[in-house]
């Protein structure tokens, strides 16, 4: 007994063990880290910035120095790790192409220039100074660093490279090891990234007018080997706040973009059209949960949602359901982009037994009709503007029985038997095939909508809504509109 006994104990223990193992990883932020590849040229600020975050949030940041492309290159062949942040957003570009990559989070600009002692005792302004003959000049390997690779790349455009790859001394691995030569006296000059130095009191950085175009955009990046992406975006936008991270990259001589303001939990407002929230609510719902932020998505006909903006109430994004209905509000927004189009098209009961074929057919005598309401959605006024084209307005608005907010409505009374015909989007009936059929209206241009999407110049979080856009505009969002029978539109 007692060995069956100890058997037992024991196979619980290992039961207990192996379920502690196999658990999902927490998605506690107090109770995670963080694996960030930062490139050298970044560590003073990134190192203030964690020091602030881990107090502020509690969650640990554990972050890798180095050159920016043997990071990207440890992040590959490792496939770990959380966040990416290299001297320049070009390092981005290829963890994209190489599938590593997600979000990306703008940060700030640095310049590239020289780096001398303090008072610049040795005179140097051009490239001409620091290629004279015993100038002892350092730089970053164009291999390895942004730096180096930006350097190369200006200056051979420039047909000037082979001139100062001769008179370099040396190459150093990261832009701070070109820095601490100079400090040291290892070197008279080098080249580096001005906000580099802020931790530098006895150097001082000088431009060059031949490296005037070295600007490198520094930019975070979420990769997709991260185990707690609501996390790692936690943590860029922590990185990339107006009030919290780029403002330590402007006290440490960077130049930071505009970024929004940070919030724990941002709580943001999107105004759309009834017919899209077949395509595009789980768009929306998956980008809300991911990035760890409440969206409240108003559906309505954009007639309605029309009337509310120019009350006064201004969401941070509008997706309408024609553009026309998006001009009318265009003040408000930034430039729209055409995401999809929808084809106006008659719905009749399944085998069409009133033999509709065009638009002049909804005159038959005591047929039942639906329509838009022209004030209350667009679909309401592109079918007006449909008669009108066709030059049946007249005949056919005594037939018309319901004038309707959404498409979905003249649907569900389709369905009900209470209409034998409608005028909707195709995408309305797009559940429907087994009871409706769809007609097309061909030959007339009005016949179709397009839907815009722009974000709300008065928003406080133009940069997530910018994530948002770019999320809608994916291939995967693409595949939910094709499949509720709209046309992609987005290049």
């Amino acid at each position: 007994m007692n060995r069956v006994s100890i058997a037992l104990f024991g196979s619980v223990v290992l039961l207990i063990v192996l379920l502690y193992f196999l658990q999902e990883p927490s998605t506690d932020r107090t109770k995670s880290s963080l694996r960030v590849f930062c490139a050298a040229s970044n560590r003073a600020v990134v190192e203030k910035i964690r020091v602030d975050y881990e107090r502020e949030i509690g969650t640990e940041i554990v972050i890798q120095y180095g050159p920016s492309q043997s990071l990207l290159s440890s992040a590959e062949v490792s496939g770990t790790g959380d966040l990416y942040l290299p001297a320049d957003e070009s390092y981005l570009e290829l963890g994209r192409e190489k599938g590593l990559v997600e979000e990306v989070f703008p940060l700030a600009r640095m310049q590239a220039g020289l780096v001398v002692i303090k008072g610049n005792p040795g005179g140097y302004r051009t490239l001409k100074d620091i290629t004279r003959d015993g100038v002892k000049l350092v730089q970053a390997d164009p291999e390895v660093a942004a730096v180096g690779k930006m350097t190369k790349k200006v200056l051979a455009k420039q047909g000037l490279w082979d001139q100062i790859d001769e008179s370099t001394m040396a190459y150093r691995t990261t832009v701070t090891d070109v820095a601490n030569d100079v400090k040291l006296g290892a070197a008279d000059v080098g080249i580096v990234f001005d906000a580099v130095l802020s931790t530098y009191p006895g150097l001082e950085f000088v431009p060059i007018p031949e490296l005037t175009e070295a600007r490198a955009d520094s930019a975070v990046g979420v990769l997709k080997s991260s185990l707690n992406p609501s996390s790692a975006l936690h943590f860029a936008r922590y990185l990339s706040a107006a009030d919290r991270g780029l403002k330590h990259y402007a006290e440490a001589g960077f130049r930071p973009v505009e970024g929004d303001p940070w919030d724990d939990v941002p709580e943001l407002e999107v105004f759309a059209g009834a017919m899209l929230r077949p395509a595009v609510d789980q768009t929306i719902q998956d980008f809300a949960e991911r990035e760890g932020i409440n969206i409240s998505t108003i559906y309505n006909g954009c007639g309605i949602l029309v009337g509310q903006m120019k009350t006064g109430k201004y969401p941070d994004a509008y997706f309408a359901c024609d553009a026309e209905f998006m001009t009318q509000v265009q003040q408000l927004f930034g430039e729209p982009l055409d995401v999809s189009a929808n084809e106006l098209v008659i719905l009749v009961q399944k085998g069409n037994p009133h033999q509709i074929a065009s638009l002049r057919d909804l005159a038959q005598p005591e047929l039942r009709v639906g329509i838009g309401h022209e004030k209350q959605c667009a679909m309401g006024w592109l079918t007006q503007q449909t008669f009108i084209e066709g030059g049946v307005q007249a005949e056919i608005m005594p037939n018309v029985m319901v004038q309707a907010a959404t498409g979905d409505l003249l649907v569900n009374k389709m369905n009900a038997g209470a209409l034998d015909a409608a005028v909707a989007y195709i995408s309305n009936a797009a559940g429907s095939a087994d009871k409706l059929d769809a007609v097309r209206i061909s030959g007339l241009s009005c016949a179709v909508a397009t839907q815009p999407f722009a974000i709300g110049k008065e928003t406080k979080y133009r940069q997530l809504m910018l994530r948002l856009q770019k999320r809608i505009l994916s291939s995967a969002s693409q595949e939910r509109f094709v499949n509720q029978g709209f046309r992609w539109n987005s290049q």
